[in-house]
């Protein structure tokens, strides 16, 4: 992890650059920044404009997969004078189009800071995931940042973000004068955000590994955009696990949303979950049986210490509101259907 450094206020960020400022992130970013008196400007790259760009935003459209992509990017950065650039390009659940997900998260993500390079910008803070760390009998009860990351790299959705993280590190190399932030949340989940967790959830019947109940953590989604505007705002460089207070049994979260867990074999779990991933039926692969086995538990001392970084909700918090909001999406869908 290398030296470690208190949070400091940055100078004041000036222009602030996001990618995928459409994504659910990138936009409710943009509508938090809109109201930051410390950003004079928020320069919205995506191929769509976010729905909450004000006056303080410009927009430029941008997609990260094309070949001129780094071309656009660092054009528009010198002209902006964009003093950090916030990189939230990454999809939030994992891709039929395993092809099409390396050029966005790992090309692309070689794109931006090739840009960042080009035009100066010496901060840059990249989302990340605590699901890279790996779910494992062999894990401690709680992963700290230097822990290593032992995901599945057969998994595209892994191995892209951790090559990204990697390329990220080496962009804020200490003695080069730039400050580079990772954020790695926890699974992201609330009453809008959509992504493999909360479709998981959604199920009626909710495949589990029989004989095994692991712990996890949550974020609220709130939280996930307020610590951003938290990296934005101070300069914290290095690695971060966000995640709220406390953990869950799966069971126990299964409970409180009231769904019903199917407990299966893993043999039979991973056909069950294969079969469904094939016809694009399924939350999740079958590759990510081991978090429905296993635990995968980030250390959040460091958020607070370094980042200075305490989010308002505990994991428990964050399931209870997701379940009273699916609950009355439920209610709502059975009072449109047919009798």
């Amino acid at each position: 992890m290398g030296e470690e450094h208190t949070q400091s206020p940055t100078a004041t960020p000036g222009a602030v650059a996001i990618t995928g400022s459409a994504g659910f992130l990138g936009s409710h970013l943009v509508g938090l920044l809109e109201d930051s008196p410390r950003v004079r400007q928020i320069i919205s790259l995506d191929k769509r404009e976010p729905a909450t760009a004000r006056q303080k935003t410009r927009h430029f459209p941008v997609d990260l997969t094309r070949h001129d992509a780094e071309d656009q990017v660092s054009e528009v950065l010198r002209a902006e004078r964009a003093s950090t650039v916030v990189h939230l390009s990454f999809h939030d659940s994992p891709s039929h189009n395993p092809d099409a997900a390396h050029d966005l998260e790992s090309v692309g993500t070689m794109r931006v800071l090739n840009a960042c390079r080009r035009s100066g910008v010496a901060k840059f803070v990249l989302w990340s995931q605590t699901s890279l760390y790996g779910a494992s009998p062999k894990n401690p009860c709680f992963l700290e940042e230097r822990h290593p990351l032992c995901a599945l790299t057969t998994e595209t959705f892994f191995r892209d973000k951790m090559q990204a993280e990697r390329d990220v590190l080496e962009f804020g190399q200490p003695g080069r004068g730039r400050v580079a932030t990772i954020l790695r949340t926890a699974p992201l989940i609330g009453p809008h955000v959509n992504n493999y967790f909360t479709r998981y959830f959604k199920q009626a019947f909710i495949p589990t590994v029989l004989g095994f109940d692991p712990l996890w953590q949550f974020l609220h989604e709130a939280d996930a955009v307020a610590a951003f505007k938290r990296a934005v705002d101070v300069d914290a460089p290095g690695v971060f696990n966000i995640a709220g207070d406390g953990v869950l049994p799966l069971g126990k979260a299964i409970q409180l949303l009231g769904r019903s867990k199917v407990p299966l074999t893993r043999p039979a779990a991973h056909l069950y979950l294969g079969a469904l991933w094939v016809a694009r039926a399924g939350a999740i692969p079958p590759t990510f049986l081991n978090y429905i086995q296993y635990a995968c538990v980030g250390d959040t001392e460091r958020c607070r210490r370094i980042l200075g970084f305490v989010p308002l909700h505990s994991s428990r918090e964050a399931i209870v509101e997701f379940a009273s909001a699916q609950k009355l999406r439920d209610v709502h869908l059975l009072s449109e259907t047919p009798a």
